[in-house]
């Protein structure tokens, strides 16, 4: 890729309003996706290399280590430097690290592929922050709606397509067919990425960067107020689905993987907020009413699981109830965190996402530990207390205090 090439004029106004937050959505939920395609695998994984699910579980944790490495080292970079290279460059790694992860010869190799793999998915979190850069004030929170659904879609979708595929002609072609995703993704951002210089001016060093960037939790009240919430939500949210499988495959049910994956289907209805939320999002207030919303409903949606033993249905509506909350929490928080300092995006977003995927491995891992404990009703409990616990710090939070700590 030339500099020429990367010197070209942004697209005009109106081609961006028709198709490019449609485009961007999309780049999100492919990028996203690459970290839970893994997931439905381990058991095949394990046969393949001949180990075991336990070894094997480094790679889904090399993946997501990988990415909250690329949240704080690789976050700040959309500050400093043109979005649009930071993207591109970002997108070409990703091609090469998940065909090295096709090829792999080694759960070691599989392992170093799969961190790299996280590590540039969070591309993902430039994306973000630029759409908030380019939309008008007024819209941003519907802008900001639109993609993080895309963000949503990828959650969810990843651990149904990595499964079916992966039933279907192995865990390679998982792999090789998200490189495939990912060259097309990588395509489609170099025709519509707008070529604008940086946000921050100064020259700072990577290292200033980075520092910069773990100042800004200590800097906004705002930022840690959305952080907490949002990990706890996202918590709640990984309290379910990892313990959704071990309930469908209890004697209340008796189902395989398949379903568990199909679950995931259902929770792509919670993308369909987001627009909604959004337009709210952008009131005088709406943050907060939003995220009170959201609360209400990630709470309902435990009420409705608490029945889960007893029949799918309960399951099926709560799964639309939780996603729904957790939607439109997630567009509530960024809204508020974008309006803070233009300057800083990249670094404050790259913040939240920490928060937020700390709170999903807390989550994740009481999930286990609840079930291993008391079966479903402690994982109903675990994943009730995660949003009780958002609940309280949305009431504590003062809406009327200063931005700045």
């Amino acid at each position: 890729m030339s500099s020429s090439t990367l010197a070209t004029p942004a697209p005009s106004a109106p081609a961006m309003q028709r198709a490019f937050l449609p485009l961007m959505a999309i780049a999100c939920g492919v990028a996203v996706a690459n970290i839970y395609y893994v997931q439905p695998l381990l058991e095949q994984l394990a046969v393949s290399f001949h180990s075991t699910v336990a070894n094997i579980a480094s790679i889904p944790t090399a993946t997501q280590a990988g990415f909250a490495c690329g949240l704080i080292g690789l976050g700040p970079l959309g500050d400093r430097y043109p979005r649009h290279r930071v993207i591109l460059g970002m997108g070409a790694a990703l091609v090469v690290m998940l065909s090295l992860a096709a090829m792999a010869p080694s759960v070691t190799v599989l392992a170093i592929a799969s961190f790299g793999v996280g590590l540039m998915a969070s591309i993902a979190q430039q994306i973000v922050p630029l759409v908030a850069h380019l939309a008008p004030v007024q819209k941003r929170g519907r802008a900001v709606g639109l993609v993080m659904s895309g963000l949503l879609i990828g959650i969810l979708g990843g651990r149904v397509l990595g499964g079916l595929v992966g039933q279907a002609a192995g865990w390679r072609a998982v792999f090789g067919m998200a490189t495939l995703l990912n060259v097309c993704s990588l395509g489609m951002l170099w025709r519509t990425l707008p070529r604008l210089p940086a946000d921050d001016t100064s020259a700072q060093t990577y290292a200033h960067l980075v520092a910069s960037t773990l100042s800004q939790f200590g800097k906004y009240a705002e930022l840690r107020a959305a952080g907490i919430t949002g990990g706890l939500f996202f918590g709640s949210f990984s309290v379910f689905w990892v313990g959704l499988t071990p309930l469908l495959h209890s004697p209340a049910y008796r189902l395989g993987p398949a379903v568990a994956g199909l679950f995931g289907i259902l929770g792509l209805t919670g993308a369909l907020v987001a627009p909604f939320s959004g337009r709210h999002a952008d009131r005088p207030g709406g943050p907060r009413r939003v995220l009170f919303a959201a609360v209400i409903c990630v709470l309902a949606s435990w009420g409705l699981f608490a029945a889960g033993s007893h029949g799918l249905f309960w399951l099926v509506l709560g799964v639309v109830v939780l996603d729904a909350g957790v939607q439109g929490a997630q567009i509530a928080n960024q809204s508020r965190i974008y309006a803070l300092d233009a300057a800083s995006r990249s670094r404050i977003n790259a913040v939240y996402m920490t928060q937020y995927f700390i709170g999903g491995a807390v989550g994740s891992f009481a999930a286990s530990h609840a079930w291993a404990l008391g079966g479903w009703p402690a994982v109903v409990a675990t994943g009730a207390a995660f949003s009780a616990a958002a609940l309280l710090v949305h009431a504590l939070w003062n809406p009327d205090a200063p931005a700045k700590a």
